[in-house]
């Protein structure tokens, strides 16, 4: 067994939303562990700036944007993939949406409709398709990027909680019909982190002040602290792993 159990030397990773916050960090420690990443969001010109840093550093990356609400697109990238590299090792599914902050009655169609859209079909047909490209090539690894909201439904994100407690299920549903071909599916529950995508919660004070009041350790997570999770996921560090929800939250589902 190797001594280096986070070593991703020759894997081909994909990492959805991985233009800024949790996915950038996990695109930069994948690489730093030897990975080929492919880092994919919604605008290319981004994605190629993460990658080029990558790059810089003497990681191996490339750009590909890629709307994960969009099944044309998934298709697309999916077939680059097929075409460049043959394989695709380590899914991780980070893009998501989340456009209504607001009581749960008040949703319009359109916020319902692209928060499913992006974090339901979105996650369900990024993973189909990889698990049939990582069983041609002998198994994989995805890493589904839930929330804690999908435990404990978060205070006027109701759409956007369900979506998330969506992911934990089909989590669960990819582990069990696709352990037999060495495919492994888990879960990483972030709790609050200080990314753009949470500045509704960590921008302001009143918010922010009854989440640390939740959270043991009194404070929030920086992306860095989501993506060593990601790595472990991603690894064969967590080899027996699948079907598994992990939190990191700070304490807050206690």
């Amino acid at each position: 067994m190797s001594t280096d159990l986070f070593d991703l030397t020759g894997k081909i990773a994909l990492v959805t939303g991985a233009s800024r916050g949790i996915g950038e960090a996990a695109a930069r420690l994948l690489a730093q562990q030897g990975a080929h990443v492919i880092i994919s969001s919604r605008k290319q010109e981004s994605c190629e700036e993460v990658a080029a840093s990558i790059r810089d550093e003497d990681g191996r990356a490339t750009a590909y944007a890629c709307h994960i609400g969009d099944p044309e697109q998934i298709e697309a990238i999916f077939e680059h993939i097929r075409q460049v590299h043959g394989r695709l090792d380590i899914l991780v599914n980070n893009a998501a949406a989340n456009p209504y902050y607001g009581h749960i009655t008040d949703t319009d169609m359109a916020a319902f409709t692209k928060t499913v859209e992006v974090n339901i079909r979105g996650y369900f047909f990024m993973s189909a398709n990889a698990c049939k490209l990582m069983k041609e090539s002998g198994g994989g690894a995805i890493v589904n990027v839930s929330s804690v909201d999908g435990i404990r439904p978060g205070d006027k994100r109701g759409i956007y909680s369900i979506t998330k407690s969506a992911i934990i299920q089909m989590t669960k549903a990819f582990a069990l019909e696709c352990g037999p071909d060495n495919i492994r599916v888990n879960a990483l529950l972030p709790g609050l982190t200080e990314t753009k995508f949470a500045g509704a919660l960590t921008e302001n004070e009143e918010v922010l002040n009854a989440w640390l009041k939740q959270m043991p350790l009194r404070r929030y997570a920086q992306p860095d602290e989501m993506a060593g999770a990601i790595l472990f996921l991603a690894s064969p560090a967590s080899g027996f792993a699948t079907g598994s929800i992990l939190p990191v939250d700070g304490g807050y589902l206690i």
